[in-house]
C-alpha cells in the first residue's frame, strides 16, 4: 500500500481522505491557498505546502502546482477528491508523466464521460437509454435555439462540460432561450472553462437517481445500489438518500447492470457514479434514462457506505494501489436506510444565497454508529466568497433488512434526521440548518414522494409566515442576559484589588426598595422590552408587567452558552448565544435570532437608503443586463453576480427606470455594495 498521498483538495472531502488514509496508516500531504492557510483539512494532515493564492484558478486548479507539492512531499499518489481536478483528464495524464498515481479512473475513461455529448453517444452505442435531447457540434444561438424548439419546451440547457449544477438553466418558453443561453455559458466559462452547451427534452417531476460502481484494473465492475437525489434547490442536492425509495428489487437490478455497462463501455477503473433521471415515486417500474457519469467519489457517498458498511475511500487506495475489488456483485448488501443533509452557508429566504462569514459558534450531535458528520469547518473557522460553501454533511442510518419490507427504516432515519439537525448549532453565517428540519418534517418528503421538484412544489410549508416569537424565547434571552452580566461582575471582582467589595455586585440591591429595569430586543423589525426587577432568590420578569404578567426566573449559564432555566417552576434547557448585538435563542429544535438593543435606539428600518439595489452577496459583476436610463418592467433582469462558482441574477423591483450602475463589469463587490441606482414607478 501507499506510504504517502497527497490530497489536491480541500474542505471536507480532503478531511475524509485523511480519515480512511490514516487508519490504513497512510501518511497525508495537504495543499492550501492562502485563503485556506488556516483551514481544517491543513491542521488534520501530516504535512501541507502552499500552493497559491485564494482564487481555485491560481492554486487549487494549476496542474503544475499540485504536482510540484507531490514531487517535493514525496507523495506516491494523488487523491483529487471531488470538484477542482478531479475529473481533468490533462490531469490524469499529467500525474503519470511525472510518475505519480492518480486516484481515479484511467484518462480516456474521463474524456469519454467529462464531455456530456460524447457520453450520450457511448451510452447510446452500449445499450444505455439516453434522455431525448441535442449533443451535436453545433453551438450557434440560432442552430440551439432550432434544436430546443424541435424538441418541444420545456427543455434543460446543460453544461457539457458540467457537474454540480453549474452552467445548467431550465427554459420554459421560446422567447426566453436566447437570454438563458447566455447566462449557462458565461456560468459554465467560469466553472469549467469550457461554454459549449448541450439540449435535452426537460421531463416534468422527474426522479435523480444515481448508482454507485467500482471498477478494478482486473476487469471487475460492481454496482453498490443506488441514491435518491432528487431533493434539490438550484439544480444542486440539498438531501440525498440510500436507498431510493420506491425502487423495487426488479428496477434496482437494472438500473445496477446499466450502470456496470456504462462504466464497462469506457474502460472505467476506480469509484464512479451513473446518474439517471426517473419517474417519480410511487408510481409502476418507470422508464430510466441515462443522464451523465461523474467519473469520480461524490459528494453523497457516505450514504452509500451507511448501507453497505464499507469504506469506498479504502477501495479507491486498494484498486489504485493495483489490487483487486474486495467484494464480488453477489457478496454485496443493503442494510437498512441512509439521509444525508448538506449544510450550507447561504440564506434560503433570499433564493439560497450563498453566505460569508466566522463560525462564532458550532455544535454538532454527538457522532455515533447512527449519526456521521463529515466536516471541513471547526469553531472559529470562517466561510469565504472563494469556494463552495458547505460547512458540513451530516448524514444518519438506521438498520433494517429482511424484516423490514415496509421499509420503517426510512421513517426512522428521517426521524433521527429531525433529531439531529436540532441539536445542530450554528452562530456567524446565514445556513439553512432550519430549512433542512422543514424539508425533513415536509409530508410529502416524509411520505417518499421525491422529485427535482419537491423545495419548488412545497413552498408554503417550507416558507411559512413568520411565527410570533415565543414568550419563553424573550424571557430566556433576558435571563442569560443577566446572568452574563452577573458573571462578567464575579469575573472583575476577583482580578481587583478588592474582590470582596460591595461594589462589584450586580444583584441590583437597592435601599428599601427594588430595582427595575428594561431590557430591549429585536427580531427582525419587531421590538420587544423585558421589564427586569431584582429579587432576593429570583429576577422577576415581564413583557406586560402592567396586566400583572410578572414571572420569576433563575438559572445556570454555561461557558458556551447552555442555560438550564427555571422560569415560574418550569425547567426549560436552551442555549443563548452572545456575538456583539446579536442574541442566538436555541429552544426544542428551533432558533430564533435577536439583538440587544438600546432602549433609545430608533426602530429598524428608520433611515434606510431607498432607490438603490445592493449586493445580496459577496461576488463578481459578470454581466450589465441593462443600460443607464432604460425603463424595464418588474422582474426584467439587471445584472448578474457570480459568487462562489454560481452566477445569480438581480432583477428590478418593480416596473421603473435604471438611473446609473455603481459598478463596472469585472468588479469584486462587497455585501451590501450599492449596484446601481433604481427609480421605481409611482
Amino acid at each position: 500500500m501507499f506510504d504517502k498521498i497527497l490530497i489536491a483538495n480541500r474542505g471536507e472531502i480532503a478531511c475524509r481522505v485523511i480519515r480512511s488514509a490514516r487508519r490504513l496508516g497512510i501518511r497525508t500531504v495537504a495543499v492550501y491557498s492562502d485563503a485556506d492557510a488556516d483551514a481544517r483539512h491543513v491542521r488534520l494532515a501530516d504535512e501541507a505546502l502552499r500552493i497559491g493564492p485564494a482564487p481555485a484558478r491560481d492554486s487549487y486548479l494549476v496542474i503544475e502546482r499540485i504536482l510540484a507539492a507531490a514531487r517535493r512531499s514525496g507523495a506516491q499518489a494523488i487523491h483529487p477528491g471531488y470538484g477542482f481536478l478531479s475529473e481533468n483528464a490533462d490531469f490524469s495524464e499529467a500525474c503519470a508523466r511525472a510518475g505519480v498515481v492518480f486516484i481515479g479512473p484511467p484518462a480516456a475513461a474521463i474524456r469519454a464521460m467529462g464531455s456530456k455529448a460524447e457520453a450520450k453517444r457511448r451510452m447510446e452505442a452500449a445499450g444505455v437509454p439516453v434522455t431525448p435531447g441535442y449533443h451535436g457540434d453545433d453551438q450557434s444561438p440560432g442552430g440551439l435555439r432550432a434544436q430546443a424548439d424541435a424538441l418541444g419546451y420545456p427543455v434543460l440547457i446543460k453544461a457539457v462540460a458540467g457537474g454540480g449544477g453549474k452552467g445548467m438553466r431550465v427554459v420554459g418558453q421560446a422567447e426566453d432561450f436566447i437570454d438563458l443561453l447566455a447566462a449557462c455559458r458565461r456560468e459554465a466559462a467560469a466553472s469549467f472553462g469550457d461554454e459549449r452547451v448541450l439540449i435535452e427534452k426537460y421531463l416534468v417531476r422527474p426522479r435523480h437517481i444515481e448508482v454507485q460502481v467500482f471498477a478494478d484494473a482486473h476487469g471487475h465492475c460492481v454496482h453498490l445500489f443506488e441514491r435518491d437525489c432528487s431533493v434539490q434547490r438550484r439544480h444542486q442536492k440539498v438531501l440525498e438518500e440510500a436507498p431510493a425509495p420506491g425502487i423495487g428489487p426488479a428496477q434496482r437490478a437494472a438500473m445496477g447492470q446499466a450502470a456496470v455497462a456504462a462504466a464497462q463501455a469506457v474502460g472505467y477503473v476506480g469509484a464512479g457514479t451513473v446518474e439517471f433521471i426517473v419517474g417519480e415515486a410511487g408510481t409502476a417500474p418507470a422508464a430510466f434514462y441515462f443522464m451523465e457519469m461523474n467519473t469520480r467519489l461524490q459528494v453523497e457517498h457516505p450514504v452509500t457506505e451507511m448501507i453497505t458498511g464499507l469504506d469506498l475511500v479504502e477501495w479507491q487506495l486498494r484498486v489504485a494501489w493495483g489490487e483487486a475489488l474486495p467484494l464480488a456483485q453477489e457478496q454485496l448488501q443493503i442494510r437498512g436506510h441512509a439521509i444525508e443533509a448538506r449544510i450550507y452557508a447561504e440564506d434560503p429566504t433570499k433564493g439560497f444565497l450563498p453566505a460569508t462569514g466566522r463560525l462564532l459558534h458550532l455544535a454538532r450531535p454527538a457522532e455515533s454508529v447512527h449519526v456521521r458528520i463529515d466536516s471541513g469547518v471547526d469553531e472559529g473557522d470562517a466561510i469565504g466568497p472563494d469556494y463552495d460553501p458547505l460547512i458540513a454533511k451530516l448524514i444518519v442510518w438506521e438498520e433494517g433488512g429482511a424484516a423490514d419490507p415496509a421499509g420503517g427504516s426510512r421513517e426512522r432515519a428521517r426521524l433521527r434526521l429531525l433529531q439531529a439537525l436540532a441539536d445542530f448549532q450554528l452562530v456567524g453565517v446565514a445556513h439553512n440548518v432550519d430549512f433542512l428540519s422543514r424539508l425533513a418534517a415536509c409530508p410529502a418528503f416524509a411520505r417518499g414522494e421525491l422529485d427535482t421538484g419537491l423545495i419548488e412544489r412545497e413552498q408554503g410549508w417550507l416558507f411559512p409566515a413568520a411565527d410570533p416569537v415565543p414568550a419563553e424565547v424573550w424571557y430566556l434571552a433576558a435571563l442569560a442576559e443577566l446572568l452574563r452580566e452577573s458573571r462578567a461582575a464575579a469575573e472583575a471582582a476577583w482580578r481587583s484589588a478588592d474582590p470582596c467589595s460591595p461594589w462589584h455586585a450586580r444583584d441590583g440591591w437597592r435601599l428599601n426598595a427594588c430595582a427595575r429595569r428594561v431590557l430591549v430586543f429585536r427580531h427582525g423589525v419587531l421590538r420587544q422590552a423585558v421589564q427586569v426587577e431584582y429579587r432576593a432568590d429570583a429576577f422577576a420578569l415581564g413583557l406586560d408587567p402592567a396586566a400583572g404578567a410578572w414571572l420569576a426566573a433563575r438559572g445556570e449559564l454555561g461557558e458556551r452558552g447552555q442555560l438550564r432555566a427555571e422560569l415560574d417552576g418550569r425547567c426549560l434547557d436552551a442555549t443563548v448565544i452572545s456575538a456583539g448585538e446579536a442574541r442566538h435563542v436555541f429552544l426544542d429544535g428551533r432558533s430564533w435570532g435577536l439583538a440587544c438593543v438600546d432602549p433609545l435606539a430608533p426602530a429598524a428600518g428608520e433611515g434606510v437608503a431607498e432607490g438603490g439595489l445592493r449586493a445580496p452577496m459577496p461576488g463578481r459583476v459578470v454581466a450589465l443586463l441593462a443600460q443607464p436610463g432604460q425603463r424595464v418592467e418588474k422582474g426584467a433582469a439587471l445584472l448578474s453576480l457570480e459568487a462562489m462558482k454560481m452566477e445569480h441574477t438581480l432583477t428590478a423591483p418593480a416596473a421603473g427606470t435604471v438611473k446609473a450602475f455603481h459598478c463596472a463589469l469585472g468588479d469584486q463587490v462587497d455585501d451590501g455594495a450599492e449596484l446601481l441606482e433604481f427609480e421605481a414607478e409611482p
